[in-house]
């Protein structure tokens, strides 16, 4: 079993270094097991009884369309997907949105944020359609300076045009911002644009056991980054 990175210690964070947080929004702060449900369950079960597909069939075809446009806008815009596999998604999220909700620990580590006097922003790859479902149920616009989605960028994070025009829009200092994400190519991109803090959030999903990456401190909680504080 190949060994975890060593984790993050509870002070290697100097806030005193730092005025911008950047965080990714499903499987940073919210619990990405809602998503990964949504896209690779429910939706492959429905779409299967619209085409009287094999539910395997069915999310055969789909994970095959997602693979299609990967990296792309398109990837994650609901409408999109809504006219491509003929399924209203955003009514499915509202449907299923007993199943979003906070990580553990997430809550708190926003209000220490607070705390601290950081400027939060939440920069995700979802579409606004989701990301407004998210914030009804969740209350997440109420711990951060701003929500910005891929859409008012132009770009997904992973690629290397997202980080300078979200720079621009923001006003972030590279070297003053740390960026917490719990995808690998966003991170690498963030890192070559020269965003000087950057953490791997592990546990992306509650029903998932910690996936950490060699390359970035990977975290499984937000205990060590309270400054030694125990997580609730």
């Amino acid at each position: 079993m190949t060994p975890y990175p060593l984790p993050l210690t509870p002070h290697a964070v100097d806030w005193g270094e730092i005025d911008d947080v950047l965080l990714d929004m499903d499987g940073t702060l919210l619990d990405r097991h809602f998503d990964n449900f949504f896209f690779e369950e429910e939706l492959p079960r429905r779409y299967a009884g619209l085409h009287s597909l094999t539910f395997e069939d069915s999310r055969d075809r789909l994970m095959a369309m997602y693979r299609s446009v990967e990296g792309e806008l398109a990837w994650t815009d609901l409408h999109y997907w809504t006219k491509r596999v003929g399924i209203d998604v955003v009514a499915m999220h509202k449907e299923l949105d007993h199943m979003i909700g906070f990580l553990p620990g997430a809550e708190e580590f926003l209000r220490h944020l607070r705390q601290l006097g950081k400027r939060v922003t939440i920069v995700t790859n979802a579409h606004e359609a989701g990301v407004s479902v998210k914030i009804a149920k969740t209350g997440l616009d109420r711990h951060v300076d701003r929500i910005v989605n891929a859409f008012e960028v132009g770009y997904l994070k992973m690629r290397p045009e997202y980080w300078p025009n979200c720079q621009r829009l923001l006003g972030f200092d590279p070297a003053r911002s740390l960026f917490m994400d719990d995808d690998e190519g966003c991170l690498i991109a963030a890192k070559q644009f020269g965003v000087a803090h950057l953490i791997h959030s592990a546990k992306s999903s509650s029903q998932l056991p910690p996936a950490p990456l060699a390359q970035f401190v990977s975290v499984t909680g937000f205990s060590t980054l309270l400054n030694g504080r125990p997580a609730l």
